[in-house]
């Protein structure tokens, strides 16, 4: 499971948060500063108003801005899964704050954000078919089911300058299972094809975002870790959680893509500011199209 490690990106960070005022907001990703080349916006009514929410993948559209690997979105057929924001917290202390911000996870369906191997595998193309393999590589991150989802965010205050410091994604609030697992498996060369083995699932917890020098990693937990396969009795659910306690104690911080890290920092910053909206910049590991991949040509035992 130490394979959860494979969320590895490098690129230069900007530094956009620190030193710019609390309220108003005025220029970290607000209603009117999408630019022609951005992702999509987040709009935020903190449970004000009657806003059906936005679409559950445009939620999750962090995840290709933090992956290093090409990154395809698949939703089921007529998908309705949306996330709103229900309620928001704020506590401001002369030289810190915390808020936090509630999201409710509904509809039909399910989405996957599916990363493409393609360029991995022809890297190790040779050592494969010698016989080695890439053990818990990162197969998808998949959203189903409804949930209580919270965002935390932390930070200092200077004056009225405030600096986001950290920002964490709690999937499993009000005691629901998180909706939100990780897809894990083994990639080999067996019988003349490229075949991936021991598929296993992870549900996650907990993601954590913060503003510290170095190079920038995100923080997981998860609640279960079980086969792909497994049944969900009593029995294989609590073998999954005790699992999982195990991966928690082992887990490092995974390193991200800088540039996904800040825009998760600026997401907090939106949050905290009462920003009517927020919107993503563009993510360069996005695919749009079929799966033209190595995933054709994977078979799975």
């Amino acid at each position: 499971m130490l394979g959860l490690l494979l969320l590895v990106g490098y690129s230069s960070p900007t530094s956009r948060l620190a030193g710019a005022p609390l309220f108003p907001l005025t220029d970290k990703r607000g209603a009117n500063m999408a630019p022609e080349s951005a992702g999509p916006t987040l709009h935020l009514d903190y449970g004000r108003g009657k806003s059906p929410g936005n679409p559950v993948a445009e939620f999750m559209y962090f995840v290709p801005l933090i992956s290093l690997e090409p990154v395809f979105v698949v939703k089921s057929p007529g998908n309705t899964q949306r996330v709103r924001i229900v309620s928001a917290t704020r506590s401001f202390t002369a030289t810190s704050f915390l808020v936090t911000c509630e999201f409710e996870f509904a509809g039909e369906g399910n989405q996957q954000n599916v990363f493409d191997h393609t360029e991995k595998i022809r890297r190790h193309e040779r050592e494969l078919e010698e016989g080695g393999s890439l053990n818990h590589q990162l197969g998808s991150i998949n959203v189903e089911e409804a949930g209580w989802v919270s965002i935390e965010v932390e930070g200092t205050m200077t004056g009225r300058v405030p600096t986001v410091t950290e920002v964490r994604l709690r999937f499993n609030g009000r005691g629901r299972p998180s909706p939100v697992t990780i897809g894990l498996h083994d990639i080999r060369y067996l019988d003349g094809a490229i075949r991936i083995r021991n598929e296993s699932v992870a549900r996650v917890n907990t993601l954590t975002f913060r503003r510290k020098p170095g190079p920038a990693r995100m923080d997981i937990t998860v609640g279960s870790v079980k086969r792909k396969d497994a049944g969900s009795n009593f029995w294989q659910n609590l073998m999954g959680g005790l699992k999982a306690t195990t991966v928690n104690l082992l887990l490092e911080p995974i390193p991200v893509e800088p540039a996904g890290n800040e825009t998760m920092l600026e997401f907090g910053f939106a949050l905290a500011s009462k920003a009517p909206a927020f919107t993503f910049p563009r993510a360069r590991n996005l695919k749009a199209g079929a799966m033209l991949s190595a995933h054709e040509a994977i078979a799975s035992d």
